[in-house]
C-alpha cells in the first residue's frame, strides 16, 4: 500500500501563486508515475499534471502549460505543483495520485493511490 498526503492548498488572488506538496509513504518503491488531478464543484476529476519517478519526465494538461510546473523530490518521497498565475477556473479540490503505470498517465484510472484531496480557491 501506498499513503499519499497532500498539503499547501488555500485562498489565493488570480495571478498569485501557491505549491502543492505530497508526501508519500509505504511502498513507494512500487510507484512509476505520480500525478496531480482536480475536482471543481459539479465537473468531473480532470488530469492536470504527472511525472515519472525514475527520469523525472512530466506530463501536463494544456490549460496549465506554462503556468503549473510538477517536480519531485525522491529522497523526501514528495511530489510538489507549483502553480503560478492563477486563474478563478483553476479552482478546485487538488488530488495527488501514484500509479505503477508508465503510460496512460492522463488517465484517471491508471492511478491506484490517492490522497484526501486539497482546496485551491482562486478569488477574481
Amino acid at each position: 500500500q501506498v499513503q499519499l498526503v497532500e498539503s499547501g492548498g488555500g485562498v489565493v488572488q488570480a495571478g498569485g501563486s501557491l505549491r502543492l506538496s505530497c508526501a508519500a509513504s509505504g511502498r513507494t518503491f512500487s510507484i512509476y508515475t505520480m500525478g496531480w488531478f482536480r475536482q471543481a464543484p459539479g465537473k468531473e476529476r480532470e488530469f492536470v499534471a504527472a511525472i515519472s519517478w525514475s527520469d523525472s519526465t512530466t506530463y501536463y494538461k494544456d490549460s496549465v502549460k506554462g503556468r503549473f510546473t510538477i517536480s519531485r523530490d525522491n529522497a523526501k518521497n514528495t511530489v510538489y505543483l507549483q502553480m503560478n498565475s492563477l486563474k478563478p477556473e483553476d479552482t478546485a479540490v487538488y488530488y495527488c495520485a501514484a500509479t505503477t503505470a508508465a503510460h496512460r498517465v492522463n488517465e484517471l484510472w491508471a492511478y491506484r493511490y490517492w490522497g484526501q484531496g486539497t482546496q485551491v480557491t482562486v478569488s477574481s
